[in-house]
């Protein structure tokens, strides 16, 4: 799962916790996988892919003899190779698929509802990363199991020393994150073209690839297509150095989803000493309820529009940052967790 978007990133901080504590098998791209090699830490090359017809009915039977060897199973996801037989402890972040409607086929919908079930069947608990997620695992897939909430935090390489803030920011605004129509992007643009009618001056910089917008939504295309020109700036695909530089000189960070199951870049945006305007979903008051951000109205473009008036082009440091998210309290939960019910 290394490389693989927000659930890469959360296993790659998790990972040197494990190597610490345990005697740990790890499996997946050995090249990858290479940087965590150590006295305590045997390495597999593993090409089966995860979600697959092979991960579940032909995994390698070399492979599931070494892991059954092992005390349990833990993965950052809700993927279980057919054929483990130690305790499964397996991670579901959100269930985004069943409470927004639309995100994917009926067909596609049902075999991701199976695969969380299958998950929660194997495995002697879940974790995840919200207590909004936990109810809406309860909700959908009637779990039994005890539910962990371990809650997600920013790598230590992505924290920023104050001395290393820009004195000045650049003139734009800032939304990360996938493009789908629950990242609400679509009230984002009409609250920014209505500033913009207003006297707004910042242009919109959106990470990501224009021709990988994914919506059917053909009003927001056009939106985009017809905004002013330079306005509205899709970055392509950037490093992770790109994307903290992006962080670090914004005005602010626009996070305007409808839902989301933790939502890490208000976290990644403020460690970074840009400030945050979010949406009032559920979780986002949940996660940043103590934090220094700005709430608006969750659809509401108006709303939205007001707030982005009202960004000053300031640089005052972010101070006293709740000190409550940290990957050393991820795993120790995990841990705790791991060894009550083992």
């Amino acid at each position: 799962m290394l490389g693989s978007g927000g659930i890469g990133s959360y296993l790659a901080a998790l990972l040197p916790y494990f190597t610490q504590n345990y005697e740990c098998l790890l499996f997946g791209d050995s090249k990858i996988l290479t940087q965590y090699a150590g006295k305590n830490t045997s390495i597999e090359n593993c090409e089966t892919k995860t979600f697959s017809v092979n991960e579940l009915f032909r995994f390698p039977k070399s492979l599931l003899k070494k892991i059954n060897d092992c005390a349990l199973f833990y993965s950052p996801y809700c993927n279980v190779p057919g054929g483990i037989k130690i305790p499964v402890y397996t991670t579901i972040h959100d269930v985004v698929f069943l409470d927004v409607p639309g995100l994917a086929s009926r067909t596609g919908t049902f075999i991701r509802k199976l695969c969380y079930l299958y998950a929660i069947k194997k495995s002697k608990l879940i974790f995840t990363v919200s207590e909004f997620s936990k109810e809406r695992i309860i909700h959908h897939l009637k779990c039994r199991k005890d539910v962990v909430v371990t809650y997600n935090a920013v790598p230590s390489w992505f924290l920023e020393k104050k001395s290393m803030l820009p004195e000045k920011k650049q003139d734009y605004i800032l939304f990360v994150g996938n493009i789908k129509k629950h990242k609400g992007l679509s009230i984002l643009i009409d609250a920014f073209l209505e500033a913009r009618n207003k006297g707004f001056s910042p242009c919109l910089k959106i990470v990501g690839n224009a021709n990988n917008f994914r919506t059917n939504d053909q009003t927001v295309l056009n939106k985009i297509q017809n905004a002013p020109n330079g306005s509205i700036v899709f970055t392509g695909k950037i490093s992770d150095e790109d994307l903290r530089s992006l962080y670090k000189n914004a005005l602010r960070l626009v996070q305007p989803s409808y839902y989301e199951g933790f939502g890490m870049p208000p976290l990644e945006a403020m460690n970074l000493g840009t400030k945050v305007i979010l949406s009032d979903i559920p979780v986002f008051k949940e996660i940043y309820k103590d934090f220094p951000v700005v709430f608006f109205e969750t659809g509401n473009s108006s709303d939205l529009c007001n707030k982005l008036l009202l960004i000053k082009d300031d640089t005052e440091p972010i101070n006293n940052l709740p000190d409550i998210y940290s990957f050393e309290r991820t795993f120790s939960i995990i841990r705790r967790a791991l060894e009550e019910h083992s």
